[in-house]
């Protein structure tokens, strides 16, 4: 397992239309540009964010897109699943049929906890904390004496 950048994309995207005023349309090429990521693929990204209510698409000549959800309510968790879908470590820990030795594995049991204890991680954070988080970063980095 390994977190994509499709994931870490939509994430970033999300954050960056969280730091806009509420009526400010956003192209999508603008959150490509400030982010640095390919528009096509962050075009495949957004479909899935708008599919799940997590953004909002708007259409015309000053289309683009805006958070419908208040980035105190929408987690890490919920981002990750609206671009792959349901969370997982391993297939096998849901799809008893993935594998023969589904009923023995000595392994099972440790990335059973592995994946909720991360679920629990990704549903601890907001979007809104992520933003704070940046700001804080930002704003300890321009305080040191360079």
């Amino acid at each position: 397992m390994q977190f994509t950048r499709a994931e870490e994309y939509g994430i970033l995207g999300v954050i960056y239309l969280s730091e806009q005023p509420d009526d400010r349309v956003i192209a999508l090429s603008e959150i490509a540009d400030a982010k640095e990521v390919p528009e096509k693929f962050l075009a495949k990204i957004f479909q899935n964010l708008t599919k799940t209510g997590i953004v909002r698409s708007h259409r015309g000549v000053k289309g683009g897109f805006t958070l419908s959800k208040d980035p105190h309510t929408v987690t890490v968790r919920d981002v990750v699943e609206a671009i792959q879908g349901p969370y997982h470590l391993v297939k096998c820990l849901h799809d008893r049929n993935c594998c023969d030795k589904y009923d023995y594995c000595p392994i099972r049991s440790v990335l059973q906890e592995a994946e909720v204890e991360l679920l629990e991680v990704f549903d601890s954070y907001t979007i809104s904390d992520l933003r704070k988080r940046k700001k804080e970063r930002k704003s300890s980095r321009s305080g040191r004496a360079g």
